[in-house]
């Protein structure tokens, strides 16, 4: 059952709604400290779901309808102000394409919709880790920063109001 919408702040019109597709995130049997989370997300063409990575949580992502520009990178080491990563992809996503990431590979991802409407289908598997020590949450950053060597980037971490504000 629908439980509500979500509109992302910014100016006129919609940018991105998410419709979250269940009242209460159901607790896992296989693994009993994570918690499900299914949604879509909605997006009007060059609107992204912004650059971020995730402690303690895996998501998978599908294309449900338009094109996307889709890229990811590893979680090379954390810094004080800084996250080191390395691209892993860069590719056009379309309907029925997926992808997904966790805390051990593509920690890092970023959709921008080529289309409109774009609509991605999302599930997030919180709480991976129960001794990992990290709160399950979303890290911003920006990709574009320092080259280094071996193609590894240091980007500055960064709050979700700057994120959106750039990258939204």
């Amino acid at each position: 059952s629908e439980a509500g919408k979500q509109r992302v702040r910014g100016g006129g019109g919609w940018r991105c709604f998410f419709l979250l597709m269940i009242r209460r995130p159901p607790r896992s049997t296989l693994f009993p400290y994570t918690t499900l989370f299914r949604s879509v997300f909605a997006l009007k063409k060059g609107r992204s779901v912004v650059p971020h990575g995730h402690n303690n949580m895996a998501t998978a992502f599908m294309v449900l309808k338009g094109n996307f520009h889709g890229r990811h990178y590893d979680r090379v080491a954390d810094e004080k102000d800084h996250m080191i990563i390395k691209p892993t992809i860069d590719a056009k996503f379309g309907p029925g394409q997926t992808s997904s990431i966790s805390d051990d590979k593509d920690n890092v991802h970023w959709f921008k919709a080529e289309d409109e409407p774009a609509f991605i289908f999302n599930i997030h598997v919180f709480g991976l880790n129960p001794k990992s020590g990290k709160r399950t949450s979303r890290v911003y950053l920006d990709p574009f920063g320092e080259k280094l060597k071996d193609g590894l980037i240091r980007a500055r971490l960064i709050d979700s109001k700057e994120a959106h504000k750039k990258f939204g």
